[in-house]
């Protein structure tokens, strides 16, 4: 039997603690107060599950509570614990979980320390249902289905629930029965999956389940930079990418990334969604690139990097008709996939997602408002043409699309494969493929625009392992690139707001990326001086031995 992961939401006296019990009886209950002392203990918890276990986690609002107050007089954030439970419940062997926590509500905070703790809870809710099969919100003890239906067959289920659709709770998700779960290794030791055999792609009717990074060695990595002798405090916000990479390689102390590859997406929308853009220019950059010429052909170069251009499949106007039909979908997604299967297969450790084209960004936003919520008017950028004029009618034509879009769509599936046939089209459908066969084969991906971030979205839909395997190495201050990153839970490295193409930014942090990582990994240790009798805090046990040991005095 695949595994399930459950969240259920429920305000005070919702009831959601009892439809919880109801969809995993019996289980072992896990309090949230009862971590109360150590933030990633719940993590470490799920993450070391035996297979075959189910576990029901109630009262993950204690538990938050909690790291708020572990987290308020100290360095640490809280939400590297919130991270580190998402960690472990997406690595979790366990054959079910049922997760209950408190919804964040609709009122605005009557003070700060009820706007942060609010903040924080959305968050943990917003990470925990993005590695969750179905989540499920209970409102006066009826629950209602947001993503996902039920669990597999064989859960009682609570009379009366609803399913998206509204329909009666069918079975639970299921997994490719080619998928399997393993511990990332560090690189080397194995290139792919056991057992894993797609002939060229997945089966993609159902959800993925793919690999995550290894927390064990993310952690040790952030462990070791606190021991190294730096002459300053140390990496600073580069830290956080330094634990990212120990945790994508298996390593303690990750390497800088020896073989980069970028995949130029080329992708065209007919319709509204390309208002303001230039169709030529789009293609010269394609040329550009091929030929060396062009920022990202320069940035690349002075990084190293080496490109693949890829022509996607064009998409329709999406406010008339759909984008992409299902079945050009799919073989998109196969595509991306495969371009990234044969990057790993080549060697290369990292892979930077750019993107160029027309209408591209209406139809990022237009799919990522569908999966992930906002406003499209506020996720959609400025229109800057050439010569850096703000075309507002363009931008105004995008908005109508784009609502034009998702009224013509409000009663189709949500699924993501009908989303990128609906209003996400090729480009978005190759990118999502390309970030879900990277994780396959464990690679990490660097994302800086909105084809990366709406694919990120309909990736981690599919696979929700995926989006552990993103790196956002800035926003750029696009509105949709920092929404999109704050619901995959991804935190800008840098802040350069350069506009280049997508892709260039990444590109142009890189440097400093595999910087911080040769530091990090040729860095010699703090030296320590050895302990002697005269050491403060220590003393000479009363043994009969040659060479006398040292303990510590008792206060």
């Amino acid at each position: 039997m695949s595994t399930s992961r459950v969240l259920v939401l429920g305000g005070v006296g919702s009831g959601a603690a009892e439809v919880a019990q109801r969809l995993l009886e019996p289980a072992q209950r896990l309090a949230g107060a009862d971590f109360a002392l150590d933030p990633y203990g719940l993590g470490l918890r799920l993450s070391g599950a035996a297979a075959g276990e189910t576990l029901l986690v109630e009262g993950l609002d204690d538990w938050l509570t909690a790291v708020l107050s572990l987290t308020a007089d100290s360095d640490a954030a809280p939400g590297d614990a919130i991270d580190a439970l998402a960690s472990g419940l997406a690595g979790s062997a366990a054959e079910r979980v049922v997760l209950v926590s408190a919804e964040v509500g609709l009122a605005v905070p009557v003070s700060d320390e009820a706007e942060h703790y609010a903040d924080a809870l959305g968050r943990l809710n917003r990470a925990l249902a993005s590695v969750c099969d179905g989540v499920a919100l209970v409102v006066a003890g009826q629950p209602t289905w947001l993503k996902g239906s039920a669990m597999p067959e064989g859960s009682a289920m609570p009379e009366g629930s609803a399913t998206p659709e509204g329909s009666a709770t069918p079975a639970g998700p299921s997994l490719p029965a080619a998928a399997v779960r393993e511990r990332v290794v560090p690189t080397g030791t194995a290139a792919r999956p056991a057992a894993a055999d797609h002939a060229g792609g997945p089966d993609w009717s159902g959800h993925l389940d793919l690999v995550v990074p290894d927390e064990a060695t993310a952690a040790a990595a952030g462990l070791h930079l606190q021991g190294l002798d730096f002459a300053g405090a140390g990496l600073g916000a580069l830290a956080e990418m330094v634990r990212f990479a120990g945790g994508t390689q298996g390593l303690a102390a990750p390497h800088p990334w020896e073989s980069v590859r970028v995949l130029l997406l080329h992708g065209v929308h007919a319709g509204g969604a390309a208002a303001g853009d230039d169709r030529d220019a789009a293609v010269r950059r394609i040329t550009q690139a091929g030929e060396g010429a062009g920022a990202l052909a320069l940035l690349a170069a002075a990084a190293g990097a080496s490109i693949g251009t890829v022509d996607c499949p064009p998409s329709g106007a999406m406010e008339t008709a759909d984008a992409l039909p299902p079945d050009e979908v799919d073989a998109a997604l196969t595509l991306g996939w495969q371009l990234a299967e044969s990057a790993a297969d080549e060697g290369v450790d990292a892979i930077v997602l750019a993107a160029t084209g027309a209408g591209s960004e209406a139809a990022a936003v237009a799919l990522s408002t569908l999966t992930a919520g906002g406003e499209p008017a506020a996720l959609l950028d400025r229109v800057v043409s050439a010569g850096g004029v703000i075309d507002d009618n363009a931008w105004m034509t995008r908005c109508l699309t784009v609502r034009d879009a998702l009224h013509r769509v409000r009663t189709r599936p949500r699924d993501p494969r009908s989303l990128l046939a609906t209003v996400g089209g090729g480009d978005l459908a190759v990118a999502t493929g390309v970030i879900l066969g990277a994780t396959y084969r464990r690679t990490p991906v660097l994302i800086d625009g909105p084809v990366g971030i709406a694919a990120g979205l309909a990736a981690r839909d599919l696979g929700p392992q995926s989006r552990l395997w993103l790196l956002l190495p800035d926003h750029g201050g696009h509105p949709l690139v920092r929404f999109g990153g704050d619901v995959l839970g991804l935190n800008p490295v840098l802040h350069l707001r350069m506009r280049l193409g997508e892709g260039a930014t990444a590109l142009a942090a890189l440097p400093l990326l595999r910087a911080a990582l040769t530091v990090a990994a040729g860095t010699p240790e703090t030296p320590r001086p050895p302990l002697t009798e005269d050491s403060p805090g220590w003393e000479v046990a009363d043994f009969p031995t040659a060479e006398l040991p040292l303990v510590k005095r008792e206060s």
